[in-house]
């Protein structure tokens, strides 16, 4: 795997060349054949095991909160994602959204 120096992202082989996943970023550089075979390719694997925790994800059937208050209408039960958003010595932000009336929020620990 190998990662662009110019914003950090990884970088895909694209003929003679190593791209930038980034499509802000436009960075490229030659590929090194002689370690190519150190690098590992991701291309066959699938995203089945990708769990939706963007905030403006589909919430229902998720975990619910029942330690929560909704600001808008006062339920004490939303439904609930984890983002690891910080770095990893951080606790996770909590993406909620309410069951009665869909109010959506953020919640740190």
């Amino acid at each position: 795997m190998q990662f662009c120096d110019d914003c950090g992202s990884m970088m895909k082989a694209d003929g003679d060349h190593m791209v930038c996943t980034n499509e802000n970023c436009g960075g490229s550089s030659e590929r090194d054949r002689e370690r190519e075979d150190e690098f590992v390719t991701t291309e066959s694997q699938t995203d089945d095991d990708v769990i939706e925790s963007s905030e403006d994800a589909n919430f229902e059937g998720k975990p619910k909160a029942t330690d929560v208050i909704c600001d808008e209408c006062g339920n004490q039960e939303a439904w609930y994602t984890l983002k690891q958003t910080a770095s990893a010595d951080e606790p996770p932000t909590r993406f909620f959204k309410c069951t009665e009336c869909g109010h959506r929020w953020r919640g740190y620990n």
